[in-house]
């Protein structure tokens, strides 16, 4: 156990009550606003960019801050490193104050513990893509060699090996782009500040780049704040998201709290559009698997019993540890009755495809369509954490026009009287009593 005294790390960033005006009387402008009156009301003071805002960011996350233009996100994330002074309010990197410190102090912090990827990349033209990586090396006194050295391994990191000398013209969006990330690596800091990367790039070339960016936050565990104004992109990337209208954040969550409960109607309107089966998990959604798993333990009266009751045709069948061992139908388990048998592994078959709690719901379209019953959701040591049925994978969709007409439908289950008269006669034979372990 950890010792009582250890002192808990301080977050990566922590932002409170912030505020930023632009305009002639900013402080009267903050007093305004915190007395209640609106962005509207205080206009012939100033502009307010960035109303009461307080978040933290902890270490290794994927914080991403999302909102229309105008509502005052880019003004936001330029304050975490300084570019903007804050009106009002405090910001702690790494548990070091950087609003009303010294210029030096300021740049200090920028050098060694925060880096910044604009949209339009900012690329040197006249400087080669290796001396532009390098370029954060350079401003810290590094040698020429060594810097050089560091650049052509952060180039390798991004896709980039063996484009070092050329010209950033010589690059497509994409590549200066890479080029931009590459750079900001290389400052070897821990916070990467990211604003609207990706925006100016292809959809195809866009979506490439978010997906190396958590590839690369696989290796590199850096703690990412990202800014963006498509809620697709806050979904995929997004550990949080924080909504921002109006200068105001209106809700932080993960995805799936932004998705499935959001804050207000603006936030709801916000998401209706988003492709939720590229957001939501089987873990999301996943129901107790209670009625249609038995324990290896059960003999199979009893699975024969619980599948009439849940009115199933087969059920999941779990070690004691419950670990899914396969499933067992009715037919299989009346067959055993009639036997005599009271050991249920004889009927055993192999269990459809799994799926695990981490899995987003497109994916799971197809082990639905081939699973003789709802689909088994298992932890990485292949135990029985829940199940999802059709219905419930199709209904987390919302409105939906996904095409039903090849999904299987269950074998019909057998008659109740067909399974009671089997039963009652096992019961009359003298059939070993089984031991109840349905769970």
């Amino acid at each position: 156990m950890a010792s009582s005294s250890a002192v808990a790390s301080p977050p990566a960033l922590d932002v409170k009550n912030l505020y930023k005006v632009f305009g002639r009387n900013p402080k009267a402008a903050v007093e305004k606003l915190r007395a209640g009156a609106t962005r509207e009301q205080i206009a012939d003071a100033g502009t307010a960019a960035v109303i009461d805002a307080s978040f933290t960011v902890t270490p290794g996350e994927i914080f991403v801050i999302m909102g229309l233009s105008g509502s005052g996100k880019s003004t936001l994330i330029r304050m975490l490193n300084g570019l903007h002074d804050a009106t009002a309010g405090t910001i702690a990197v790494q548990g070091d104050p950087i609003t009303g410190i010294s210029g030096a102090r300021l740049r200090g912090i920028r050098r060694d513990r925060i880096a910044m990827v604009f949209q339009h990349f900012a690329l040197l033209p006249h400087r080669t893509v290796a001396a532009n990586v390098a370029y954060p090396l350079e401003l810290r006194g590094v040698g020429t060699a060594e810097r050089l050295a560091k650049a052509e391994e952060i180039l390798a990191l991004v896709g980039l090996a063996g484009w070092g000398d050329k010209l950033p013209a010589a690059l497509s969006g994409g590549m200066q782009q890479r080029v931009g990330i590459a750079r900001a690596l290389a400052a070897d800091t821990d916070i990467l500040l990211m604003d609207e990367a990706f925006s100016a790039l292809d959809p195809l070339i866009r979506r490439e780049m978010q997906e190396q960016l958590l590839e690369l936050q696989q290796k590199l565990q850096k703690t990412i704040v990202f800014i963006t104004h498509d809620l697709n992109e806050a979904m995929f990337l997004g550990d949080r998201i924080a909504v921002m209208r109006d200068g105001r954040i209106v809700q932080i969550g993960t995805p799936e709290d932004i998705l499935t409960d959001p804050a207000n109607d603006y936030v709801e309107q916000f998401v209706q559009d988003v492709d939720r089966a590229r957001v939501l998990t089987a873990g999301n959604v996943m129901e107790r698997p209670a009625p249609v798993v038995v324990a290896e333990s059960a003999g199979p009266r009893t699975a024969l019993r619980q599948m009439r009751d849940a009115r199933m045709s087969a059920v999941y069948v779990t070690a004691r540890d419950r670990r899914l061992l396969g499933i067992v139908t009715d037919r299989d388990a009346l067959k055993l009755v009639r036997r005599g048998e009271s050991a249920i592994t004889g009927a055993l078959r192999p269990a459809p495809q799994t799926v695990g709690q981490d899995d987003v719901l497109i994916d799971l379209f197809v082990p639905a369509a081939e699973s003789p019953l709802p689909l088994a959701v298992v932890d990485a040591d292949g135990r029985l954490v829940g199940v999802i049925p059709r219905v419930t994978l199709l209904s987390a969709l919302g409105p939906t026009t996904t095409d039903t007409s090849e999904i299987a439908v269950l074998p019909e289950p057998l008659p109740v009287t067909e399974i009671n008269e089997a039963l009652a006669g096992a019961a009359v034979g003298g059939a070993a009593t089984e031991t109840e372990g349905v769970r």
